[in-house]
């Protein structure tokens, strides 16, 4: 089943520049146009060798009418008028809106600021004390002076580390005592990277929010970045709950493949046959890069190793993590590049991270100029001063008493009034400090000015900037495309029992058995590993878990033991050997070697439906969309414009 992430993939294009430009129709649904860039936009973003022949342009044509077909029929049916759809794709919208509602001039200080941050990078450790968002003044308070008391225990000789392990709020803690390890930019949320780059090295600092609470900090050290490493890894997994006995087990393991490693073992070779680690071991035990430049983090001992590490190549003696032993190699370093490299990558991450609102103040001012900004706030707060009381700090303000059509201010002619300011007052009085009337009426009408400005900006993007459009588009047809097929296919097929086993019955013959053996298996690392079980094998006494034993001794590299029913013509190494009921011959595929004491050969048969139900459910879902799309076709009227489409790349 496909998910929201796979739609947007799918139905990802590029920003449009068509201002001014003859934009022909390719396609229209309905009333509904597509033009030629969209169709182009979308046909490049996936193809990686786009070809512009006759045969090729038809068959996208054909995917890309089925999107369109699915997408106009969630239209048809009020998907798109659906409250959460809505609220879910105004959220993206904002998100999207942030790059458009800046200061460019200012963005790109902050562009160089983060390169600067870039090149460094700090240590540092923080005790964390979780808070809502709604947090009344008086609870925010009490949070802010605890973290001040622990400041000054600290600064008094306490030990952090401790401290941190007792009152800390960020799980971690508990285990590495409020340490996060080296950082740099864009890998911490905007305000803990500010507060660490800017407190000096041995301080704490002040308490400050982020989103994920109240914090202090210590800086232990700062030191210039050490770029960008590639490594691999061979890890031995040890559950972070285990006892002695599972940890020194864990510990031989790893050194005795050391000891391989050290004997001219092939590195990708001991990945592949001992690595636990699923996510790299099929791929040479390859990890995503990770250091300058890079949101990817490394535990602090699996970092430390990799760039300890002199040369590519050279790999570490074992590492404990959290997650077990590790042996790192080094792939590839790379220093941090210039920022003539960076700026490009740099000012996309800056205008989706959180530091872009810090250049808003300076953008709001230039609206005011583009729109004309004219201020009439002087008369009409003062019914606000006069009418307002401490009630409002509990919620008690009643918005509907204020008059509704004075204006506040006027911005490209339009009336923000005495209202809609009453509203914004009566939901944002959370958090409010407790100052005088006057000051919280200045400071709340200051926030909703700013608000209403960037709003009424964010309203006309549309308008502005065909590029928003498109990623509005994107945004808006890949969640109705997801809620809709999750309805009429994805959903529809798990939950049509009935549906389900009848198209079962009607399709038996997709579902059999192949040949399968019912076995005992015995994967070995070695030849005479091999040797040695299929002897010990010969007399039927034997159990498993003997055979294991004996043979592994002092070592854990030696044999595997698996049974159950296994499909000889699915199974890698089963398929083309000749298996026969009884003890097999050791035999050798792909540098490991296999005995195999079968109890039965079994004949290809039918399938239960619950033995085949993720498959039946598969193509069921496929046999839904066929039949629905056959009923769009009808519902919809499409008209392809053939002489633009075989233009395109012309």
């Amino acid at each position: 089943m496909m998910n929201k992430l796979t739609v947007f993939a799918i139905t990802l294009f590029l920003g449009l520049n068509v201002f001014g430009q003859k934009d022909p129709v390719i396609m229209t649904i309905n009333d509904n146009a597509i033009t030629k860039s969209e169709f182009l936009q979308i046909y490049l973003k996936n193809n990686n060798d786009p070809k512009y022949d006759k045969a090729s342009l038809d068959e996208y044509m054909e995917l890309f009418k089925k999107f369109k077909l699915k997408v106009a029929e969630a239209e048809a049916l009020g998907y798109d008028t659906i409250p959460n759809l809505v609220k879910e794709l105004n959220g993206y919208r904002k998100q999207l809106a942030l790059p458009y509602l800046v200061d460019s001039v200012k963005n790109q200080s902050l562009v160089r600021e983060a390169y600067d941050r870039t090149k460094n990078e700090v240590r540092a450790a923080h005790i964390m004390l979780k808070i809502p968002r709604d947090a009344s003044p008086a609870d925010t308070l009490r949070l802010y002076e605890r973290l001040m008391d622990m400041k000054k225990r600290i600064e008094a000789g306490e030990d952090f580390a401790i401290i941190a392990k007792a009152q800390s709020e960020d799980p971690s803690a508990a285990q590495n005592g409020g340490d996060l390890g080296y950082f740099t930019a864009f890998q911490m949320v905007y305000p803990f990277e500010e507060m660490a780059y800017t407190t000096p090295i041995g301080s704490v600092s002040n308490p400050f929010r982020t989103r994920f609470g109240y914090h202090i900090l210590k800086v232990a050290d700062k030191r210039e970045a050490r770029g960008t490493i590639e490594t691999a890894h061979i890890m031995v997994a040890v559950d972070k709950n285990a006892g002695s006995e599972g940890i020194n087990a864990g510990k031989a393991k790893i050194d005795e493949i050391y000891g391989l490693l050290q004997g001219g073992e092939n590195f990708e070779a001991l990945v592949e046959k001992f690595s636990d680690d699923p996510t790299s071991n099929k791929k040479k035990g390859i990890l995503p890069a990770f250091g300058t430049g890079t949101t990817t983090r490394m535990v602090p001992a699996f970092e430390e190793a990799a760039f300890n590490l002199k040369n590519d190549g050279d790999y570490s003696k074992p590492v404990r993590t959290n997650y077990g032993f590790h042996i790192v190699k080094r792939l590839s370093l790379q220093p941090v590049p210039s920022f003539e490299e960076m700026e490009s990558g740099l000012k996309k991450k800056v205008s989706k991270d959180e530091r872009s609102k810090t250049t808003q103040d300076s953008f709001v001012a230039k609206l005011k100029d583009e729109y004309g900004f004219a201020d009439r706030s002087k008369k009409g707060l003062k019914w606000f001063y006069e009418n307002m009381d401490s009630t409002y700090f509990a919620g008690k303000f009643d918005p509907s008493a204020a008059p509704s059509d004075r204006p506040l201010f006027v911005l490209d002619g339009k009336d923000f009034t005495q209202q809609e300011f009453a509203l914004f007052l009566k939901k944002n009085y959370r958090g409010v400090r407790k100052n005088s009337m006057n000051m919280v009426v200045d400071e709340q009408y200051k926030r909703w000015m700013k608000k209403a400005i960037l709003e009424y900006e964010e309203s006309k993007l549309i308008d502005k900037y065909p590029a928003f459009k498109a990623l509005v588009t994107e945004y808006h047809d890949g969640i109705l495309l997801y809620e809709v097929m999750s309805d009429m296919v994805w959903n529809k097929a798990m939950k049509d029992t009935v549906g389900l086993k009848a198209f079962y019955e009607e399709n038996k013959a997709n579902y059999m058995w192949g040949h399968r053996i019912d076995a005992d298996i015995y994967e070995c690392y070695n030849k005479n590993s091999a040797n040695k079980a299929f002897k010990l094998l010969k007399n039927d006494t034997i159990r498993p878990v003997n055979v294991v034993k004996e043979i592994n001794g002092d070592s854990e590299l030696n044999i595997r033991h698996r049974n159950g029913k296994f499909d000889t013509e699915k199974t890698n190494y089963l398929v083309g050997q000749s298996i026969e009921t009884g003890l097999n011959q050791p035999f050798e595929v792909d540098g490991k070697f296999y005995v195999i004491l079968v109890k039965e050969k079994l004949s290809p048969a039918q399938k239960e439906f619950d033995e085949a139900k993720g498959a039946i459910t598969s193509d069921y879902q496929n046999h839904l969309e066929k039949n629905w799309l056959m009923e769009l076709d009808k519902k919809h009227k499409v008209t392809i414009n053939s002489e633009e489409l075989y233009a395109v790349g012309k």
